[in-house]
């Protein structure tokens, strides 16, 4: 199952997302679920860096599928609607292929970016 966990700070305010796991839903190479998934998440991180002016901090281990996106401050308003944009698409796939490959979770984070 691919786990995405959007993080938020006490005011509601994006600092980040993960995203961690494979769908299961095919096999390597033929499971549409994690291409899906894959290309929201990637096309998120280059909009993000390629359109806003956000600090952000980016780790990603292809062995397991994690990618971790910090923000080094709270979103601003364009990143702000990226991210809703992945969320928005990432519910679309979780509702035309069912929570038994993406589970999408959100977070409130103690610590202030």
């Amino acid at each position: 199952m691919i786990q995405v966990t959007v993080l938020k700070n006490y005011n509601g305010q994006f600092t980040g997302f993960s995203c961690c796991g494979h769908s299961g839903y095919a096999n390597i190479g033929k499971d549409i679920v994690c291409a899906g998934v894959s290309a929201l998440v990637i096309n998120t991180i280059n909009s993000i860096s390629a359109y806003t002016n956000e600090k952000i901090s980016v780790e990603s281990d292809e062995d397991t599928g994690m990618i971790l996106l910090r923000f080094l401050h709270p979103a601003g308003h364009d990143a702000e609607l990226l991210v809703k944009s992945l969320i928005l698409g990432l519910q679309g796939i979780q509702q035309s292929y069912g929570a038994d490959y993406i589970d999408l979770d959100f977070k409130e984070v103690l610590e202030d970016v």
